[in-house]
């Protein structure tokens, strides 16, 4: 996707994280008032976890006008990392939250709270679910459009919201219908450990982001692939990966014949970084010319040679 491209299309994945934010906020009005005419623990939890949604959808706005903001003096590399500092503190107030939520809900299983209206919270219910289905069909024809990472993120998400308000309804129902006084404070306390859980995988992700984890191995096997097909090259070594938000970047030591010309060997080069780019067009390439058998380095983190695999498949 070229510059021009990703900048006729970001229109569209900023009205979908504006919706995103439209979408919560009425959520939280209507959530907040069941959650304060029943009584509900489970319906407290989900009046956080929308709370959430709501950071989340705004942080997620934040995320998208940054990816058009190109890089400055001050960051050369882009602004990509400032996406994972907004996903630590998102996962600071969830577990905050997810804590509050469950110290509630032990509290009414040692002291039963009645609850009321279990049709007014159920109906809710269902109209954030129905609100919420809406929301996701509309993003992912944004992400078909755009194919925007952030509100990719978004709709997974929104997606667990659908389950949340399943077990809302679940709650209150076997709490007034069935005459089981104990299932409202239960799911209040599954509803933090979900909470949790998606807390804990979004530090993962922020934290990977921020120490530059490498990619997996099969991406990393795939990019090289890609660039031991083209022709010229004698051997890759010190190949290195990282992701900052949307952005990706590797950068690799490339061997050529050691009686060429620069030029020749700035054309190989560039052919290799075109074909790159086709593949991957988010990822960044920095590739370094060494001649043949050049060895840069005794560090044992620097791999000699990362082709010889794909050498043996080459037309």
């Amino acid at each position: 996707m070229t510059e021009n491209e990703r900048r006729r299309l970001l229109p569209f994945a900023v009205r979908a994280a504006l919706a995103s934010v439209g979408m919560a906020c009425f959520l939280l009005l209507l959530k907040g008032f069941a959650a304060w005419h029943t009584g509900s623990v489970a319906m407290l939890g989900s009046l956080a976890d929308t709370g959430l949604d709501l950071l989340a959808s705004l942080v997620t706005l934040y995320g998208v006008r940054l990816a058009a903001t190109p890089a400055d003096h001050d960051h050369r590399f882009g602004h990509g990392k400032a996406e994972a500092l907004a996903a630590l503190f998102q996962v600071a107030l969830i577990t905050a939250s997810a804590i509050g939520i469950a110290w509630r809900a032990i509290e009414a299983l040692t002291n039963p709270v009645e609850t009321h209206d279990a049709g007014f919270g159920i109906g809710v219910s269902l109209v954030a679910i129905a609100a919420t289905l809406v929301l996701l069909w509309y993003q992912r024809q944004v992400i078909r459009k755009t194919g925007s990472v952030a509100i990719m993120a978004d709709n997974v998400h929104y997606q667990s919201d659908v389950l949340l308000n399943g077990s809302v309804i679940l709650a209150l129902a076997l709490d007034q219908f069935g005459g089981i006084p104990a299932a409202d404070p239960i799911f209040g306390i599954a509803i933090a450990a979900w909470l949790l859980w998606g807390a804990f995988k979004a530090s993962s992700t922020a934290i990977d982001h921020l120490m530059d984890k490498e990619w997996s191995e099969e991406d990393r096997a795939r990019f090289v692939e890609v660039a031991a097909r083209q022709p010229g090259i004698k051997g890759i070594h010190d190949f290195r990966t990282r992701r900052a938000g949307a952005h990706e970047f590797a950068q690799f030591h490339m061997e050529v014949a050691r009686d060429l010309t620069v030029a020749a060997a700035h054309d190989i080069v560039e052919n290799v970084e075109k074909a790159l780019k086709r593949a991957f067009p988010k990822v960044e390439v920095l590739i370094h010319v060494d001649p043949e058998g050049h060895v840069d380095t005794d560090n044992p983190l620097v791999e000699a040679d990362v082709t010889p695999h794909w050498f043996g498949k080459r037309v």
